[in-house]
């Protein structure tokens, strides 16, 4: 029985030096989809502002519309991706990087999966802090602290289980096996994901560091940089941290859920 180790790990200077390799060389091509997802998120608020007193049935037609295409540039992106990990010299058109109707439909059930695991997670949370109510702890203590324990186990959840698009896209998983699937990669490689997010994501926090303080022409340079550069440095790293925690396993089984959480 072949199973997922903690020996299925990555090194995040790897990662994110052939994430730079990539996005160097096919940095329009990424640019360009990730600038289909921001123009469609942007060109769907500006409608929501103007049309939100005419007619709702319009706006949820709108915003099924928008969510649709959003949805469909973000797999394409990682679709483009994969292309590129696997067969980087033959060229492709962004056309042919489409994701499958069967693969657009197994998306969104593991979406609805996803987040009921998360919502199941916080619940869990609440049901174990409540008996404590009656110890005769400090009401808005228990509180916060039921919060801050909520919303950790729901971070931890979500990065858990947030690599399922790439098996849809990469193995045409279905929806449940998925997130099974991403439970049991990464395991043993949560604190090296948080470090590459946290690399990753520096570019922003420093923008927000630096509204935070009014410096506002630095603050609008670090953002360009990030918009412009990360955010496809980033799609690209994250689909290869993917990639090689996938390597090691030759099997076809399904992981179980209870042997993966910790």
């Amino acid at each position: 029985m072949i199973e997922f180790l903690r020996q299925t790990t990555f090194s995040v200077n790897e990662v994110i030096a052939k994430a730079w390799h990539i996005t160097k060389h096919h940095y329009f091509s990424l640019a360009l989809l990730c600038f289909l997802m921001f123009a469609t998120l942007s060109f769907s608020s500006l409608l929501a502002i103007f049309l939100k007193d005419i007619n709702q049935f319009l706006n949820v037609a709108l915003f099924l519309v928008f969510i649709s295409t959003y949805l469909l540039c973000a797999l394409s992106l990682f679709k483009f991706i994969f292309h590129l990990l696997d067969h980087e010299a033959e060229e492709l058109s962004l056309a042919e990087t489409l994701p499958t109707k069967k693969q657009m439909i197994n998306f969104l059930i593991a979406s609805f999966y996803f987040t009921l695991c998360v919502l199941g997670v916080y619940m869990v949370v609440a049901l174990l802090v409540f008996p404590f109510i009656y110890t005769g702890i400090n009401f808005q203590l228990l509180t916060n602290l039921a919060i801050s324990v909520g919303l950790g186990a729901i971070f931890i959840t979500w990065l858990r289980i947030s690599f399922f698009p790439f098996f849809i896209i990469d193995k045409n998983e279905q929806p449940f096996k998925s997130l099974k699937l991403s439970l049991a990669i990464t395991k043993g490689n949560f604190f090296k994901i948080l470090l590459l997010l946290f690399i990753l994501g520096f570019f922003q926090v420093m923008y927000l560091v630096l509204n935070y303080f009014q410096l506002t022409v630095i603050a609008t340079f670090v953002n360009i940089l990030s918009s412009f550069i990360i955010i496809p440095l980033s799609s690209v790293a994250l689909t290869v941290a993917y990639r090689k925690m996938t390597d090691e396993y030759k099997g076809d089984q399904e992981p179980e859920i209870l042997a993966n959480i910790i």
